[in-house]
């Protein structure tokens, strides 16, 4: 934040819905052409916050409170209508959701008192505190089940309007529901739809990260858990619990900038249990935060930046607090000591890189597949040995993949370096990856190690070190011949020499034509909504997936289209309401076959073909 202009801050779901709540029906029709002219208001710097100009004499005030709007009075408009105004819900409308858990990661206060808050559950029921007695089928409470049928309604009203339809009323009522959800206990729902209307948010002003398949893979989690009422009754994940003496090996430091207005920077280390574990300082911010917080000491006073962790430090942590997702805790209660790290090349690391790369695969499907609030740390992470051709980078004991930037932001140099790294044909590299489950073809690379001009080891943050061509040798491109059927070793020195000649690339895997165009056919649904699903069915698309094999497909597409047009009459041949809840059940079915035939083919197209080997 500089002196002359401010960011607005993030906003709880809670004080966001609530400002539309307020407004009359007139004034609701109103709130997206006020949320539009919302982007041109100025925003200021103000004692405790920030001020957003409207005109001369209108202005909104947002007081911060440990960097978020979390109360309705926090949010002042000087108009003579507020709080019941366009000005105000225009502003808050236009504002980041707030992650509302962020602060817990850091906040001993925060820990100390959902551990008391636990205690006291389990005296007064005897259950382990957060999860509710189930016995036999799961029973809701009324207040439940009432959060439950209005996460539907909201969600699936959504789903109808499509992207093009959906208005801030809309999100307003997903957060209205997602907040009672909350409040009820149906954590895993609410956060789900929380996000929902974070990327629905991003989708209406053309933010470059929001991703369609992103928000098509939580409208169909969403509406699973809304008829599962045992997945809604989960626990919150986060939930801290102490452990002994933990001893971690450092892997790597990500960047992280989010839309919800957060930055900050996450490393991830090895456990000696060979489980993966992050240790996170993010908090309200942009790119310039992400950089800066790579600076930050590790918990427990040792003066280890999390970058030196990252980049094959060590530490160990006593009286930790640990999440069952992996996240370390900042409690008070945690010292720390610097400890002897280990390279990629080195145990217990290079055990993460001997996996077969289609196993490694398999378990990150599953993990994506899993409800985002009860993944563990680092399941989609990919550790690929490889080398760069014209073609792509030729996976050991895999396929021939293209090397993406999980980040195209400026700020961060992932796709200048790895246009750098890409483009020196013959390049030995070994790399830790994220799955990208909608491009076969590709992963996104965080960070990389090769042999570097003096023959000693590299390794590189992608997303933070800015790479030269003075840090990579130019390596000599010998004669194509076949791939040396050893591949490179690992767990030894000798594991980062270049193998004598570069590897036949086959072309990067490719999922059926048919396949993509269902898939595609899922995410038009969610931009346009039913009408748009209605007017661009045909009879095309089923057919050719019956003829490759898809017939689970073609009847799911078919039967999406039926929904999406019935209007049915009565016996005086009068129009019948639609049912939207009709199409939406249609449309989970649908996109939970093309997630499911999507995974299956793709494993298919990453296992080696070894009778060609032979």
């Amino acid at each position: 934040m500089t002196d002359a202009m401010a960011v607005l801050p993030p906003v709880t779901a809670a004080v966001a819905a609530a400002a539309l709540d307020l407004l009359p029906a007139r004034l609701r029709k109103r709130v997206d052409g006020a949320v539009a002219k919302a982007a041109g208001w100025p925003v200021e710097p103000h004692p405790d916050g920030v001020l957003v100009r409207i005109a001369d004499d209108t202005a909104v005030t947002l007081k911060v409170t440990a960097g978020i709007v979390a109360a309705d009075d926090h949010a002042v408009c000087s108009c003579l209508l507020a709080p019941a105004c366009l000005h105000r819900a225009a502003v808050l409308s236009s504002a980041p959701l707030a992650v509302e858990e962020a602060a817990e990661d850091v906040d001993a206060a925060a820990e100390e008192s959902e551990e008391r808050d636990e205690r006291e559950g389990e005296s007064r029921d005897g259950t382990e505190a957060g999860v509710p007695p189930v016995v036999g089928e799961v029973a809701l409470t009324p207040a439940q089940s009432t959060a439950l049928d209005a996460l539907r309604d909201a969600v699936t009203a959504v789903l109808v309007a499509g992207i093009a339809g959906s208005s801030a009323v809309h999100r307003a009522e997903l957060l209205h529901a997602a907040h009672s959800a909350r409040l009820a206990g149906l954590h895993r729902p609410a956060a789900t739809a929380v996000r929902i209307a974070r990327l629905l948010a991003e989708a209406r002003s053309d933010d470059p990260a929001f991703r369609l398949s992103t928000l098509s893979t939580e409208l169909a989690e969403l509406l699973d858990l809304v008829r599962r009422p045992a997945e809604a009754l989960s626990p919150a994940r986060r939930s801290y619990r102490p452990e002994g003496p933990l001893r971690l090996y450092g892997l790597f430091t990500e960047p992280v900038v989010t839309a919800s207005g957060y930055a900050g920077a996450t490393v991830y280390a090895l456990a000696p249990d060979g489980a993966l574990r992050t240790v996170s300082d993010v908090a309200p911010g942009g790119p310039a935060r992400a950089l800066q917080a790579s600076g930050t000491p590790v918990p427990g006073g040792c003066a280890l930046p999390l970058r030196e962790l990252g980049d094959g430090g060590g530490v160990i942590l006593t009286s930790p607090t640990v999440s069952p997702d992996g996240r370390i805790g900042g409690g008070g209660q945690v010292r720390s000591v610097r400890a002897t790290g280990a390279g990629w090349y080195e145990a217990p690391l290079a055990a993460l890189w001997e996996r077969p790369p289609v196993g490694q695969l398999a378990a990150a499907l599953h993990w994506l597949a899993e409800p985002a609030d009860a993944r563990a740390a680092g399941g989609d992470l990919l550790f690929l040995d490889g080398m760069c051709t014209g073609a792509g980078f030729v996976v050991t004991g895999g396929p021939t993949l293209r090397l993406s930037a999980p980040d195209e932001r400026p700020e961060l140099p992932y796709a200048e370096n790895l246009r750098l790294l890409a483009g020196r044909s013959g390049l030995a590299l070994r790399l830790i990856a994220r799955v990208v489950p909608d491009r076969p073809d590709r992963v996104q690379v965080l960070a990389a190690s090769w042999t570097g001009h003096d023959g000693e080891r590299v390794r590189a943050d992608l997303g933070l070190r800015r790479l030269h061509r003075s840090h990579i040798p130019a390596v000599p491109v010998p004669a194509a011949g076949p791939a040396d059927p050893a591949g490179p070793a690992t767990g030894t020195a000798s594991a980062e020499a270049a193998p004598s000649v570069v590897p036949v690339a086959s072309a990067p895997p490719a999922l059926p034509v048919e396949l993509d165009l269902l898939r595609r056919a899922v995410d038009r649904a969610v931009a346009g909504g039913r009408a748009v699903t209605a007017v661009s069915a045909d009879g095309e698309l089923p057919r050719r997936l019956r003829t490759v094999g898809l017939t689970a497909g073609a009847e799911r597409l078919q039967a999406l289209a039926e929904a999406a047009a019935d209007r049915r009459h009565d016996v005086l041949g009068r129009l019948l309401p639609a049912d939207p809840g009709g199409f939406a059940l249609a449309w989970l079915a649908t996109a939970v076959y093309a997630s499911a035939a999507a995974e299956s083919l793709l494993l298919a197209a990453w296992t080696p073909d070894m009778s060609a080997a032979n």
